[in-house]
């Protein structure tokens, strides 16, 4: 079954179409086309309880599943790229926040029919 991946780092987002049996090396694969760091500078993690994806683990034994990865609402996976020895502290910067719709652009108590038409 296909999952819907967002990949997230500091200010970017990668979103990916996989499937359940690819295993995170493969994604990391992917990865390393599209941010150009080697497979072993990749550390992936869940965002909720920052817990280390396994190289050799499905993304279905990661608990990322078609119930739950969808097209309009994907699972969310945090990126960390090695620095040294270690691998950084994934921080993620959140979206910010529309301004709110002038008052001419807020919708009436409903809408007029168009001038010239009759509603029977």
């Amino acid at each position: 079954m296909d999952v819907f991946l967002m990949l997230r780092r500091e200010k970017s987002t990668i979103f990916l179409e996989s499937t359940e049996e690819t295993t995170v090396m493969q994604l990391k694969k992917v990865l390393e086309g599209i941010v150009k760091k080697a497979p072993g500078d990749i550390q992936l993690y869940k965002i909720d309880n920052k817990d280390v994806l396994l190289d050799n683990k499905t993304l279905g034994d990661c608990g990322f599943k078609a119930q739950n990865a969808k097209a309009q609402d994907p699972a969310v996976i945090g990126i960390a790229f090695r620095i040294g020895d270690e691998f950084e502290e994934g921080t993620i910067v959140p979206y910010s926040s529309p301004p709110e719709l002038p008052d001419v652009m807020k919708s009436q108590e409903g809408p007029a029919p168009p001038t010239g038409m009759t509603i029977e």
